[in-house]
């Protein structure tokens, strides 16, 4: 596994259009050198405003949005549509404005879809979708993400891996059930740190004065299960996207500013 990486700058809206330029090189590299990309999305106000900064950004047309595979770290277990579902609203900040294919959009199962409310049922559903993606050269039932983002909750969360909490503690299932969670919706759908660590890289997003308790305990040599952002990290590189009040907590020798 890689060792964290840091750019810090000087706000969220800065953070959030830098990233978007970021993923926007990201996935045109990887679709010039292997004629396909495959992001992991993440929610939280962190994720849909990078979303919302790439619908925004010119260069977004440099993508080649048919050959792009979108995939998400978690997701509430909601009804379709329901507003605070991730994937409604990635469509509404990016998706509905821009030519992606429907069939390589890959939505994590609704309450209301055909497993119903059986939660584990729809974990498992999306565990074999991911593992008939994977191909030979990924070595594992998860294909290799190029990025896989994940936002850092202030309890250092990060998909939907509480501290302490079974799923966080999960080595072999690359998709589980949560219940129980601390915050609502209480019941959803992760994946696991194994399927994390399967991402080239992985990017974990902070913004905010609330979040700088996390990203300081994240960072400073915190056991996963107690800090489950701790355990986040992908096989080429981990990098943390943070703002100047996320950052506020940690010492200034251990990140090199990227804007003033």
């Amino acid at each position: 596994m890689s060792t964290p990486q840091l750019v810090v700058h000087r706000d969220k809206e800065l953070m959030a259009q830098a990233a978007a330029a970021r993923l926007i090189t990201k996935i045109v590299d990887a679709q010039a050198s292997r004629g396909e990309a495959s992001v992991v999305l993440t929610g939280g106000r962190n994720g849909n405003g990078l979303l919302a900064a790439l619908a925004a950004a010119p260069a977004r047309d440099a993508i080649d949005w048919s050959r792009l595979d979108l995939w998400w770290g978690d997701e509430r277990f909601l009804p379709e549509g329901d507003p605070e579902r991730n994937v409604t609203q990635a469509r509404d900040a990016l998706l509905d404005q821009v030519p992606v294919d429907p069939k390589r959009v890959h939505a994590m199962p609704a309450s209301d879809g055909p497993w119903g409310t059986d939660v584990d049922a729809a974990a498992e559903s999306y565990a074999a979708e991911l593992a008939r993606a994977a191909g030979p050269e990924n070595h594992g039932s998860v294909p290799t993400f190029d990025v896989l983002m994940l936002g850092v909750g202030p309890d250092t969360h990060v998909a939907s891996l509480f501290p302490e909490l079974p799923a966080v503690r999960e080595t072999e299932r690359t998709v589980v059930g949560v219940h129980g969670a601390p915050k609502p919706p209480p019941t959803r759908v992760s994946l696991t740190l194994p399927a994390i660590r399967s991402a080239r890289e992985v990017w974990l997003l902070a913004a905010g004065e609330d979040k700088a308790e996390a990203v300081a305990i994240a960072l400073s040599g915190a056991g996963e299960i107690q800090a489950p952002a701790a355990g986040a990290q992908g096989r080429q590189r981990t990098l943390w996207l943070l703002d100047a009040t996320a950052a506020s907590q940690l010492p200034r020798s251990l990140y090199p500013p990227a804007s003033p």
